[in-house]
């Protein structure tokens, strides 16, 4: 039979939903502009009672006897509202079901996804506390009374279960999953458990990411003093002796290598990259109508600051890698040293210009190719032949991010062997050329060292018949 609620059309549920979502958009604690969003105890009271009115449509309808049919129709319009290129990604899981308990999707959003700074978290618990009571009114002689009773109840729960997790005397930081779900399983006024309750699993997030942190800080300190042994000065100046061995040239050449491999790893373990990398994703994740809007809105061009357009830069190469992460950091640690010279290493990366491009086979990998293809050609339209921007990143993942079927890793190669020659060149990497010197352990000979790692030591890795 389709929609058949007796007060609503579904076209103008539709039209209330679409200004429902803006709303949800706004609980990210910005506007579209990037200002910030200004949620105080009114403005949240007015988003709950917006999810009040969904609960009470679709309450509505659960008395009918075509109950399910209008879901079915509700679902397919939002299916179809969904489909739309501008409809934000975050909100794509959208549906009857998250309708059915708008209030506690609203108080999801508010929490994981806003700032909880003192006045936002202030505001909001104040609004809450303000739909608790006002819901008590209807069935409470003394509502207050009756919300502190709850409250009560709810606090003996958690208590009981604090002391079931916490028996060992083990003072963890944050609670854990099983802890959180037994929470979920205590009485006490609706909105408040429910506040509590997330409250405690964006606690508990916040705290294993800080965990994470810690950890990364560790491994990254342990990769950097590793690879700066106390032999590494001591070979350094014994090299500069007239009769210093082959042998000491060998280790040098080695430690630069380990120093090289060392440096790059702790970019990828470093707290700022991986922070990048996980805007980068989502970013991406989202259709290129909507990223590009986002990139636009950033207001960074090749007149902007260095730093507004190498992060900009940044966050498109980060865009190209996002799913490999953990893959490039295994390939990057299982590097071996092997004793080519720079020399030899840029004409085995040359030989790429002239060889294949690897065939893509799976779809999934079709399509992450061709999310790389629009994200390199939207960085080449801001370079707009300018490369310079690209010496101000990483050379790791300038190496790591351009594939060599890209025009632009030709574009950069090209720069590359200019330097390499000592031709003119408005960007100058090092003084080797000119002090008559071999590229060593220079920044061009690290750009050439990245490039090979990733573009030719790689293939040998897995297609030893092509070494």
């Amino acid at each position: 039979m389709g929609w058949s609620h007796p007060d609503i059309s579904l076209e103008d549920l539709m039209k209330l939903i679409k200004g429902f979502v803006d709303i949800l958009i706004l609980t990210s604690g910005y506007q579209s502009s990037g200002s910030l969003a200004h949620w105080d105890p009114i403005n949240i009271n007015k988003a709950f009672q917006w999810a009040l009115f969904f609960e009470n449509v679709l309450g509505t309808l659960s008395c009918l006897d075509d109950y399910q049919d209008s879901l079915k129709e509700l679902d397919k319009a939002l299916s179809t509202l969904k489909s739309d290129a501008c409809f934000p990604q975050g909100l794509a899981h959208v549906s009857s079901a998250t309708l059915i308990t708008a209030r506690k999707f609203v108080l999801e959003h508010f929490i994981h996804t806003l700032p909880l700074r003192d006045s936002h978290l202030r505001a909001f618990l104040m609004a809450t506390i303000e739909m608790d009571l006002d819901e008590l009114s209807g069935t409470e002689h003394d509502r207050l009374s009756g919300y502190l009773n709850e409250l009560k109840l709810q606090n003996a729960s958690v208590n009981s279960v604090q002391n079931r997790r916490f028996s060992n005397k083990d003072p963890v930081a944050s609670p854990d999953i099983s802890f959180v779900r037994k929470l979920g399983e205590c009485n006490g006024a609706s909105l408040t458990k429910y506040t509590v309750q997330e409250l405690l699993k964006r606690w508990s997030a916040v705290s294993h990411i800080s965990t994470i942190k810690k950890g990364l800080n560790i491994t990254s300190n342990s990769i950097t003093s590793s690879s700066s042994s106390m032999f590494d000065d001591y070979f350094k100046e014994q090299v500069k002796q007239d009769n210093a061995p082959v042998i000491v040239d060998q280790l040098v050449c080695f430690l630069t290598w380990n120093h090289w491999k060392a440096k790059n790893l702790c970019y990828f373990l470093d707290k700022r990259s991986v922070r990048m990398v996980s805007g980068a994703s989502m970013i991406f994740s989202a259709p290129k109508m909507q990223w590009v809007q986002v990139f636009k809105q950033l207001n960074i061009s090749a007149k902007s600051s260095d730093n507004n357009l190498r992060d900009k830069i940044e966050l498109l190469l980060l865009g190209c890698i996002s799913g490999k992460w953990t893959k490039i950091i295994e390939h990057v640690m299982s590097v071996s040293y092997n004793s080519l010279t720079t020399s030899e290493q840029y004409n085995e990366v040359w030989k790429l210009l002239h060889g294949k491009s690897q065939i893509v086979e799976s779809k999934g990998e079709t399509i992450m190719c061709l999310k790389e293809k629009d994200i390199l050609e939207y960085l080449a339209g801001i370079l707009g032949g300018q490369l310079h921007p690209l010496w101000n990143i990483s050379p790791v993942l300038a190496a790591v991010a351009i594939p060599s079927w890209s025009p632009l890793f030709r574009f950069y190669l090209d720069e590359l062997e200019i330097q390499f020659r000592g031709d003119f060149s408005t960007m100058r990497c090092c003084n080797c050329n000119q002090e008559k010197k071999e590229h060593n352990d220079c920044e061009l000979a690290e750009r050439i060292w990245c490039l090979y790692i990733f573009h030719v030591y790689s293939r040998q890795v897995h297609n030893p018949s092509s070494a």
